[in-house]
């Protein structure tokens, strides 16, 4: 998981939450994704109309439960990232400047149920990236840019995270249910940076105008929480899911929650939630802390 390299060999890229530019953000990330956004809903609006309504039939204790999750997450993104160059150099760069859509995403969830006990998994798929020209937004070595000097900044960062866990459900009510959870999550990301200078670079320790970095690690945690629901109205057809998990290994501490609302219908459901994860690492690591945030909308079909 690390590499030896020392801070001071590293550059640092710190990004930070686009709250700023969130429109931007949103509206870069919306077009990118607006073609690949309707074909994904149409495809589950084919599942739904091909799903049985006998797939929601009443099942016993017995019997094996299932439900399939297609959703997507829509997260903003922060952290630190450390870039080795063997230059002791640090370059910071405010990320929100930098990167501006979300280029591709792909995320699932499956969970299976037998009587009280469950297993469930998911996995998250992410691809960002932007870039910047004539900017300034940087420091190299602690210090601004020389008044003469601008980069061009290219940057994108790709992951996946995987989470599966066994489940105990404590609580089973009509329309409500709240279970116990364990299991790992697997965090693996990848970052590259290209940046060139233009103007008098020489009083700047950097080994020349261009500067290509790139980056990855695997980290792999034990996560606890809970999971549930709650049903609204005299029909429990809407309803409020929520989850929560918290975990250390190879990370310092990881941690994540979710909730939002949800309708029913005879074959699943429709749902849509607030999602936020977190990840604090040791300063050796090559990501140091990364969170991401963001609305998440799906379709659950039960059978």
């Amino acid at each position: 998981m690390q590499d030896g390299t020392t801070r001071a060999d590293c550059v640092t890229l710190r990004i930070r939450h686009p709250y700023p530019s969130k429109w931007n953000y949103w509206s870069n990330t919306m077009t990118n994704l607006k073609t690949r956004s309707t074909f994904a809903w149409a495809v589950i609006g084919a599942l739904a109309a091909l799903m049985p309504v006998a797939s929601h039939a009443d099942g016993t204790a017995d019997e094996w439960q299932f439900s399939a999750t297609i959703y997507g997450w829509l997260p903003s993104l922060g952290g630190d990232v450390s870039f080795p160059t063997g230059g002791g150099t640090s370059i910071d760069v405010t990320a929100d400047q930098i990167i501006d859509a979300l280029r591709f995403t792909a995320m699932g969830m499956f969970d299976a149920q037998k009587g009280k006990w469950g297993i469930g998994t998911d996995v998250i798929y992410l691809d960002l990236g932007g870039s910047k020209k004539n900017t300034r937004d940087l420091t190299v070595g602690g210090s601004d840019l020389p008044a003469d000097v601008t980069a061009k900044a290219d940057m994108s960062i790709t992951g996946w995270v995987w989470t599966t866990v066994g489940t105990y459900r404590v609580i089973e009510e009509p329309g409500n249910s709240f279970d116990v959870l364990a299991g790992a999550r697997m965090f693996e990301m990848s970052s590259d940076m290209k940046l060139h200078f233009d103007g008098n670079i020489g009083s700047l320790p950097l080994p020349g105008s261009d500067v290509k970095v790139d980056v990855s690690d695997t980290i792999w945690d034990g996560i606890v929480g809970f999971k549930g629901r709650v049903a609204l109205g005299s029909d429990k057809k809407w309803y409020i899911p929520y989850y929560a998990d918290v975990g250390t290994g190879q990370s310092d501490l990881t941690w994540q929650v979710l909730a939002g609302v949800g309708y029913q219908f005879d074959w699943g459901s429709l749902v849509a939630v607030w999602r936020y994860m977190d990840y604090d690492m040791s300063s050796k690591d090559v990501f140091q802390s990364m969170t991401m945030d963001g609305p998440a909308f799906g379709a659950t079909f039960r059978f």
